[in-house]
């Protein structure tokens, strides 16, 4: 299909993770590149999560909080029509979920790391989301 990346080519497979690292773990995933989000949504149900998404829209996002909060929501930066992800981002942080961002803006990294969130630019290895997530398992099992 002309335009569509390969996996490999969104997420560096790097082997890290196994099929339950994640079981348990409920995440919204918000990205307006179907494919980018379709890859995603595959890796993550893989290694045993469960994934609401991908929304392309902070609209479309609400709608999958309203029905079932998430444990910690991927979200992409820029979404479709040139809307920003941050009223989405503040919510889900006022309500006690984890927030990682996703960027192909790596110009962006600095303003946002200074305010404390995780961000990780695209393309994003199965390491790294492993590294963010897996701890993540472990604090919603001592809620």
């Amino acid at each position: 299909m002309a335009g569509r990346k390969p996996l490999e080519e969104m997420l560096n497979d790097d082997g890290a993770g196994s099929s339950d690292d994640l079981k348990g773990l409920d995440i919204l995933l918000v990205e307006d590149s179907w494919a980018v989000g379709d890859a995603l949504k595959q890796l993550l149900e893989l290694l045993g999560a469960s994934v609401s998404g991908p929304a392309a829209t902070t609209a479309e996002a609400e709608r999958l909080i309203a029905q079932h909060l998430p444990d910690v929501a991927l979200v992409d930066i820029n979404l479709r029509g040139g809307e920003q992800s941050d009223p989405l981002v503040t919510r889900l942080t006022e309500q006690g979920v984890t927030v990682i961002m996703l960027t192909g803006s790596p110009e962006v990294f600095p303003a946002l790391a200074a305010g404390g969130t995780t961000v990780l630019e695209k393309p994003v290895s199965e390491a790294a989301l492993l590294a963010h997530l897996r701890p993540l398992i472990a604090k919603k099992a001592t809620r």
